[in-house]
């Protein structure tokens, strides 16, 4: 068959079209920036009329909807493109005679309150209204080495000290990637009934708790310690990282893991005809190394950022409410600063230091990285120029710019971002 996937370009998406191809189909993969032959350019984001689907279904049999997104940002807003695209690609699949559509929604759409599962509920729903062979595989939180939240359970999973949300008693059902793979293509395959909903889990029912120490004992690591962490905090948590670039802890992630996911393997079992695998076996000893290598490697950024950013945003606090107003002008007297351009250099410093910590926190890339550097060193000549006596003074404030400089160039270095 010739099957297009949308959502290629992620992990589910990109897994399941792997193993298409592997199974022998023709597989046109639809991705927002495409990079290579057999790959379409889509944007759920924009593509939500019939007729904007239209011409990629011609000569299409069967597709697969595997686009998502886990929060929003940017213009990227679930309800375009978890509901209101999906929607019009399952109509113009309708008109265009596809004989099979496959939606990749999520275990716990029907109970879930969070803009997330509703709206993947709401394609669900339009999907199973429309007169075609269609199919809804719901499965639970999934297992990859390639996959994001599986790099952040293991990220969490190395850690030493393992706060746990409500003592980490939330039930889960994971599922490997391979047995979601292998799920698509049974449900493809013409043989196989169309219009069913399969919710796909694993063979195991873990407690969060036992899920991290398992993915911690795999890597290699030995018992954590591990404390209950109070909701509020959790939720405080959830707010913040819901700013911070790259975070797959918000709120709406926070409440789907109190929720808990999981139900009965029977579906799971019927449809791949065989047990699926469990949470014990999800990281091979082939891949342990590599995932213990990635876990710690994935704290270093996190770590750097965090005490760059205590040094600035600490030097600005101190500046303007501990250390004296008077002691700061001295030290600007001694640069042959007065007066008015001593304040004026004051409160320019202060307000750099508070830009360059949040910075640090929230807008991460390769020239911020560049300009502290620049701006360090700078600081650096000057106070060893104007103020000699910080080179030697025993608590080294000026030699302690070097492993800032240090921080920051290994910053520099591994940034993909601009």
């Amino acid at each position: 068959m010739r099957i297009m996937v949308c959502g290629a370009g992620g992990f589910l998406g990109g897994e399941i079209a792997g193993r298409l191809e592997m199974a022998g189909h023709e597989v046109l993969r639809a991705v927002r920036r495409p990079a290579r032959q057999g790959e379409v350019e889509v944007d759920f984001g924009r593509m939500l009329g019939v007729e904007d689907w239209l011409p990629l279904l011609r000569s299409v049999d069967a597709v697969v909807n595997a686009a998502g997104i886990l929060m929003e940002r940017g213009g990227q807003r679930f309800d375009a493109i978890h509901h209101r695209a999906p929607a019009a690609l399952f109509a113009a699949c309708a008109r265009s005679g596809v004989s099979r559509v496959l939606q990749i929604s999520a275990l716990g759409v029907e109970s879930g309150q969070s803009a997330y599962f509703t709206s993947k509920l709401a394609a669900d729903t339009f999907l199973m209204s429309c007169p075609i062979g269609w199919q809804v595989l719901r499965p639970g939180l999934v297992y990859g080495p390639r996959g994001k939240s599986a790099s952040f359970f293991r990220l969490l999973a190395s850690s030493p000290l393992l706060p746990l949300p409500s003592g980490g008693k939330q039930p889960l059902r994971a599922v490997h990637i391979d047995d979601v793979a292998e799920a698509a293509l049974r449900l493809l395959d013409p043989a196989t009934p169309a219009r069913q909903c399969v919710a796909l889990v694993g063979a195991e029912i873990c407690t969060y708790r036992q899920m991290l120490a398992y993915y911690r004992a795999a890597m290699g690591f030995p018992p954590a310690w591990t404390f209950p962490m109070p909701a509020w905090a959790m939720r405080l948590a959830a707010s913040l990282g819901e700013h911070l670039p790259g975070s797959l802890l918000t709120r709406d992630t926070l409440s789907m893991l109190e929720a808990g996911n999981t139900t009965d393997d029977g579906a799971s079992r019927q449809l791949l005809q065989r047990p699926p695998r469990g949470v014990s076996d999800f990281v091979s000893a082939a891949e342990a190394e590599t995932a213990r290598v990635q876990a710690l490697a994935s704290w270093r950024p996190m770590l750097l950022r965090l005490a760059l950013a205590a040094v600035w945003l600490g030097t600005a606090l101190v500046c303007l409410f501990v250390y004296p107003r008077s002691g700061s002008l001295a030290l600007l007297a001694d640069v042959g600063l007065q007066g008015a351009p001593a304040l004026a250099a004051f409160h320019g410093a202060v307000l750099l230091d508070l830009g360059m910590g949040l910075a640090t926190l929230f807008r991460p890339g390769r020239r911020l990285w560049l300009a502290q550097m620049l701006l360090v060193a700078a600081y650096s000549i000057v106070i060893a120029i104007a103020l000699p006596a910080f080179l030697a003074h025993p608590f080294g404030p000026v030699l302690k710019n070097l492993p800032i400089l240090a921080i920051l160039f290994l910053l520099y270095a591994e940034e993909r971002r601009p």
